[in-house]
């Protein structure tokens, strides 16, 4: 059984004028992961949303002293971005659609993903979004050390750093066994 993982495709990650913004590359992926998410949805297979959630108030996060604010509750800047917000409001109460409010990187830390992929017999993952080199990276890190089997969909991710963005792809490659995969229609 397979899973898809839409990591932190929100206005502040990804519109211009976003408080953490990947602009033109976070933007160039659109297509792919709105039609790798349809895809998913239309198919049963369980779509995850795992949306990065701040607190303005909150002065022990440890991002606080390595970003500017982003993803504060509450504000636009962690509203999905463009047509993906769409397909997330026409979709969201299908039972195969399911949204999870991160606090962290990764979209295992402190929440219940682990729990609900095992009660669906869910053993590949397919990761979707931004960073690569931060939020993407640390989830597959931990579907690696939970045994999960990592697919990165490679038109559908996406980093403001192009080093890091390059470096991420391939460590998940040969470090975490993972293999990179091609939505095709985004191009």
């Amino acid at each position: 059984m397979k899973a898809l993982l839409s990591i932190d495709y929100t206005y502040d990650f990804v519109a211009t004028d976003g408080a953490l913004t990947t602009g033109a590359p976070g933007q160039a992926i659109e297509k792919a992961l709105v039609g790798v998410t349809k895809d998913f949805i239309a198919n049963g297979d369980y779509v995850v949303f795992a949306i990065d959630r701040h607190d303005a108030e909150d002065a022990f996060h440890p991002e606080n002293k390595l970003f500017p604010p982003h993803n504060l509750a509450g504000t636009k800047g962690r509203e999905l971005y463009g047509e993906l917000a769409t397909v997330y409001q026409k979709n969201q109460t299908e039972k195969n659609v399911y949204w999870i409010d991160k606090r962290h990187y990764s979209a295992f830390s402190g929440t219940d993903l682990d729990i609900r992929l095992r009660e669906r017999k869910i053993t590949d993952l397919y990761l979707t979004g931004v960073c690569t080199d931060i939020c993407v990276l640390h989830t597959a890190i931990d579907a690696y050390n939970l045994g999960y089997r990592i697919f990165v969909v490679e038109d559908a991710v996406q980093s403001f750093d192009p080093i890091g963005h390059e470096w991420a792809l391939k460590h998940f490659q040969v470090t975490l066994g993972g293999e990179l995969v091609s939505f095709g229609k985004g191009e």
